[in-house]
């Protein structure tokens, strides 16, 4: 008898009737590095995915960036390396257009298989950052908000060549062919001449349903930023960066380069950040912050001050891996301490220029290599935390300086950052503690990893 039906496989079958060339279909969860690791299927046996799902290793949620499984606190091989089930997201389905042959790609969520003394058999996994931004996300459902949210993405384009030292090098430029040397920051001539990867990024974009905004050129050269649209889903919000990454580096790749989010990839230049802009709408689909009187600047300040007080607890998440606590430098563009301001941009947490309308936090600590979900919940964690506890930011910086010194409370190196995580007091409270203590395990067991090694400087100095 053949299976009725369901809403999910029917979304495949329309899918199919738009595209009917498609041959293959590439399906991947977003781990907690933001590596995507999945399958590709031949058309023909895809459509099993929209009725049952796909068992793959649970542990695919938290793999090293080198792709070990390094068993962070016995979750995966001490249980047998168990499978979970991953789920189709609806309304994720869409075609690859760099792909060499017609391709479609869905984002998958992780739902946990049945282990014995586990609570949470057959739900979305309890180790899935994009399960914790929901669980988050209920908690100021209470409050009677909805975070409206976008996020920014900087990222450099890179030549697919080294050094003789193995360091990446800028791109060529694509009018001279020189290597980019100098910084040009909203440069009009950098977007002419990069305007064919920048054009077909906002059209592989749109055709993958990913509102994609303005493009500018960065601090840095071959530095861009692409902007996505505000939207009232967080969690979509968090699915589109995860998306738009992709995007952004197949088509690098179809033009003959590598874009990379990391961090810091150059010592001495601009590192890659992910702001985040947020807002919050009442019932009526108000902007609370930008209402006029006592109540909305009351609560813009009780969530500035929360998003300060769990600032420091929430470093390892924005601060995801040890290259990144490299862009945390006096002088580099990167705010040093919880301060916020009046359209300031050397603040943590910036309220931009405008109209009340459109008033709304920019939070500019995390790096681009951030795991979206995980620093859209701890964001809204803190903004959560403020409102319920009012909490009060005291005055805003009136100046600015990016050389200022860091902020001695805050724990700006990664280790330091991840120790104090593993003592949290407020996070836990607003994201799943499951979660926070899986990843703190396995960044633990990767920065051991990360440092077993004797790096050329070592020879230099102490041979």
């Amino acid at each position: 008898m053949a299976k009725k039906p369901t809403p999910q496989s029917n979304e495949f079958d329309a899918f199919l009737k738009r595209y009917p060339k498609t041959q293959d279909v590439d399906v991947f969860v977003h781990d907690m590095n933001g590596f995507l690791r999945g399958k590709r299927f031949p058309v023909a046996e895809a459509k099993k995915l929209w009725e049952s799902g796909v068992e793959m290793p649970r542990c695919l949620l938290f793999l090293d960036p080198t792709g070990d499984d390094l068993d962070p606190g016995g979750r995966s091989e001490a249980l047998g390396d168990p499978d979970g089930t991953a789920h189709p997201i609806p309304g994720r389905l869409a075609p690859v257009p760099w792909a060499q042959h017609p391709t479609a790609q869905v984002l998958l969520q992780m739902h946990d298989p049945f282990i014995k003394g586990e609570s949470n058999p057959g739900k979305p996994s309890k180790y899935c950052p994009r399960a914790a931004l929901q669980g988050t996300l209920a908690r100021l459902t209470k409050l009677g908000v909805t975070p409206m949210v976008a996020v920014e993405l900087e990222f450099y384009l890179l030549d697919p060549a080294r050094d003789a030292g193995g360091q990446p090098l800028p791109p060529k430029n694509p009018q001279t062919g020189q290597i980019e040397t100098s910084k040009q920051p909203y440069s009009m001539d950098d977007l002419d001449a990069y305007a064919t990867f920048i054009r077909r990024v906002a059209s592989h974009a749109e055709a993958q349903g990913i509102p994609s905004a303005a493009a500018i050129t960065e601090y840095s050269p071959g530095q861009f930023e692409i902007n996505l649209k505000h939207q009232p889903d967080a969690v979509a919000a968090c699915d589109n960066a995860v998306l738009l990454k992709r995007c952004v580096k197949g088509t690098a790749r179809e033009l003959g380069y590598i874009a990379s989010f990391m961090s810091k990839p150059f010592l001495h230049a601009a590192g890659s950040g992910m702001h985040v802009h947020v807002s919050l709408v009442d019932k009526a689909g108000k902007n609370i912050f930008g209402e006029t009187g006592a109540k909305g600047e009351a609560m813009l300040r009780n969530a500035i001050g929360g998003l300060q007080a769990t600032m420091a607890e929430s470093m390892a998440i924005f601060g995801a891996n040890p290259n990144a606590s490299r862009r945390y430098v006096p002088g580099n563009n990167v705010p040093m301490s919880p301060e916020w301001g009046h359209n300031n941009r050397t603040v943590a947490f910036r309220i931009p220029a405008g109209g009340p309308k459109a008033r709304r936090i920019e939070h500019r600590v995390a790096g681009a290599d951030a795991n979206p979900y995980l620093a859209m919940a701890a964001i809204l964690a803190g903004i959560a935390y403020g409102l319920e506890q009012k909490l009060d930011p005291g005055a805003p910086a009136e100046t600015g300086d990016f050389k200022r010194p860091p902020d001695p409370k805050i724990p700006f190196k990664f280790q330091d950052a991840l120790e104090r995580l593993a003592k949290a007091k407020i996070l836990p409270r607003y994201i799943d503690p499951e979660c926070l203590g899986l990843y703190v395990d396995a960044r633990r067991a990767e920065l051991e990893k990360f440092h077993d090694v004797i790096s050329p400087r070592e020879y230099d100095w102490y041979l």
